[in-house]
């Protein structure tokens, strides 16, 4: 699961450092344009940062800007969050979104020095949301199909899911969760800890 997470990863941030999007469908044009703007805006945080921690301050802000970080930890705990102290709530939000944060610095050096095209397909809505399938062709790489799941509000899109090679990154993520819970008899203290360690 690590090494699918690391993929997943990975195409996440080839696909957003793309610096040109061809919209194809005018209706729902925003969206395709919100994931233009957002690899816009990252690739210009990569070329501006100069150390890992200047990446960190500009980084965070635009995570919690671009992705509702907060919704996606709350799916990948699934049934857990209900069970879960209003204390422990806290603690695992924050913890998740120090783990998302170290897995996007994680990547984003690899893609300091690599050309990067993104060719985006007919934005589409399933399941109530919209997807945003992207091609991802990077150098000395296979070209990689990436589909951005956006929540279905014009006025404030906010990512909330990709996937890539049929894998749902959040729905890998409670799968991985629910296993760790099961084996540390529901302990969310637990996955806390250990989501503290992985951040760390």
């Amino acid at each position: 699961m690590v090494t699918t997470r690391r993929q997943l990863l990975s195409g996440t941030t080839a696909a957003l450092l793309a610096p040109e999007v061809a919209l194809a469908d005018q209706d729902l044009a925003w969206a395709a344009a919100f994931i233009r703007r957002s690899g816009e805006e990252l690739s210009a945080i990569i070329a501006r940062a100069d150390s890992v921690e200047a990446r960190r301050q500009l980084l965070q802000p635009f995570i919690d800007r671009v992705v509702d970080v907060d919704a996606v930890a709350r799916f990948c705990l699934g049934r857990f969050w209900s069970r879960a102290t209003a204390g422990q709530q806290q603690e695992y939000l924050r913890s998740f979104h120090a783990v998302l944060m170290s897995a996007v610095l994680a990547r984003v050096g690899n893609y300091e020095h690599s050309e990067v095209h993104v060719g985006v397909e007919r934005p589409e809505i399933r399941e109530g949301n919209v997807q945003v399938a992207t091609v991802v062709e990077r150098t000395g790489a296979p070209p990689a199909r990436v589909i951005w799941v956006v929540n279905p509000n014009a006025d404030n899109p906010r990512i909330i899911d990709l996937v890539a090679e049929g894998l749902s990154l959040r729905l890998t993520v409670r799968s991985d969760y629910n296993a760790f819970l099961t084996r540390h008899d529901y302990n969310i203290d637990a996955l806390i800890e250990a989501l503290r360690q992985q951040a760390a």
